[in-house]
């Protein structure tokens, strides 16, 4: 939101009961949330193809996934340890042994 739009919230919030501002907030919040994107079968075919070939040839990939806890897209850079069809995870090969979730997975980029 603009300052100026701010500025009037803040201005008015102080005349508000508890319930209006908790509903704000919510309203607020519901305007950020952006829904994950619906992949058509070519693209999750090409991604897929992508995974493969950097899991193969042990290349650098960045994987932008869509992450539920922000609702929002995110990137992460790497290299794939394994993709594993039972959980649905892509595993790479970092500190924290970081998992993605196939079905979140939006782009592939091979370095």
């Amino acid at each position: 939101m603009s300052e100026v739009n701010d500025r009037g919230t803040k201005k008015w919030t102080a005349m508000m009961m508890p319930e209006h501002e908790e509903m704000l907030q919510q309203m607020w919040h519901e305007q950020e949330y952006k829904k994950k994107p619906v992949l058509d079968e070519q693209k999750q075919f090409e991604l897929n193809a992508k995974l493969q070939l950097a899991l193969q040839n042990d290349l650098t990939v960045e994987v932008e996934y869509y992450n539920h806890g922000v609702h929002d897209t995110q990137k992460l850079r790497g290299k794939l340890l394994v993709t594993d069809p039972l959980t649905g995870t892509l595993q790479f090969d970092d500190e924290e042994n970081t998992a993605v979730l196939l079905e979140d997975v939006m782009e592939v980029v091979i370095d």
